[in-house]
């Protein structure tokens, strides 16, 4: 889905998961910088969106999702995994309810997929599920924005900001009036810094919530009835989870920036030293320098010194060994 912002004075197109959309529109730090002072907006209509409607839509939804949402209050955002029999996570998705419609928007091209799941567990369940992503886009508001929001238009709002469900067809026109726009690596490097984790590059095909820091924030522990609930409360109860995400600090002297799948080495091992985690996104801030969210084995030391490749790290620990 390719944007029509694509035609903004300075706009580069984004490339691998998120082609579609601006990578930035000429300037990545003083987009960061409007985006933390408050103001501008993020293109993020190649996402996905997909409604759940009808009188069974909570319920029917509470059953397969990690989340407890059997009573979700109107407007009241939050999210949610979908995992595999052995607790493995395949879905996020990012809900809000309006009364009459769960809304949620996913990461690109997972749509299809998630749509084959839930139309395979509707059973007798009163519920209708339809893929959006055609018709809707969503923009992102940061946290302290002013802009004015359309009528209608339905709004999921965080801490981190408010995910607007607009129609396509609006797209342009509320560009014009929501002040400046900033590109997608703007909005991965705030949200590096925050440590949100992001399915498809924090995770793989065996990433349990645990291991992200998911708990609580994607899954309630006090409800089960929901595939792979039994790995997530052994683990919970009985385990620990095999790896950690972790915040990293980079030599801010390097050019190139230590890519996606990098491995981690223990500084004090040298670049033959045994592998102990890899890289999952890595960002330039306008404040921090190099930074990096990264899995690494849960036993190592929070304050080990490591390598990723050639460039030095510091950790910062997200989730706890």
């Amino acid at each position: 889905m390719k944007s029509p912002l694509l035609i903004l004075p300075g706009a580069v197109p984004a490339e691998g998961a998120d082609e579609g959309v601006a990578a930035h529109y000429g300037d990545l730090f003083r987009e960061q910088r409007a985006l933390a002072d408050g103001t501008g907006f993020v293109d993020l209509s190649h996402r996905g969106v997909v409604t759940v409607t009808g009188e069974d839509r909570l319920a029917w939804l509470h059953l397969l999702l990690t989340q407890h949402v059997s009573d979700l209050p109107v407007g009241r955002a939050t999210e949610a995994l979908i995992l595999s029999a052995n607790g493995h996570i395949e879905h996020a998705l990012y809900l809000v309810d309006d009364g009459a419609t769960v809304w949620a928007h996913v990461e690109p091209d997972t749509q299809e997929a998630l749509i084959a799941y839930l139309e395979s567990m509707k059973f007798f369940y009163r519920v209708e599920v339809a893929d959006r992503t055609d018709e809707i886009a969503v923009v992102h508001l940061p946290a302290g924005s002013i802009a004015e929001v359309p009528d209608g238009v339905v709004v999921r709002e965080t801490p981190h900001g408010r995910d607007l469900f607009l129609p396509r067809a609006d797209l342009e026109a509320f560009a014009g009036q929501a002040g400046p726009p900033a590109g997608i690596l703007a909005y991965e490097a705030l949200r590096v810094e925050q440590h949100r984790p992001r399915l498809g590059f924090e995770t793989d095909h065996r990433t349990i919530p645990h291991e992200l820091g998911w708990i609580g924030s994607a899954v309630h522990l006090q409800k089960g009835c929901y595939r792979g609930q039994e790995t997530v409360a052994r683990v919970q109860n009985l385990g620990k989870p095999p790896r950690r995400l972790v915040f990293l600090h980079l030599d801010g002297s390097e050019v190139h920036l230590p890519a996606a799948g990098t491995e981690l080495r223990l500084a004090d091992e040298g670049p033959d030293g045994r592998r102990i985690g890899f890289i999952t996104t890595s960002a330039r801030h306008h404040e921090l320098g190099p930074v990096a969210l990264a899995l690494v084995k849960r036993n190592v030391a929070p304050d080990a010194p490591l390598m990723a490749g050639d460039t030095a790290a510091a950790q910062e620990v997200v989730v706890e060994p």
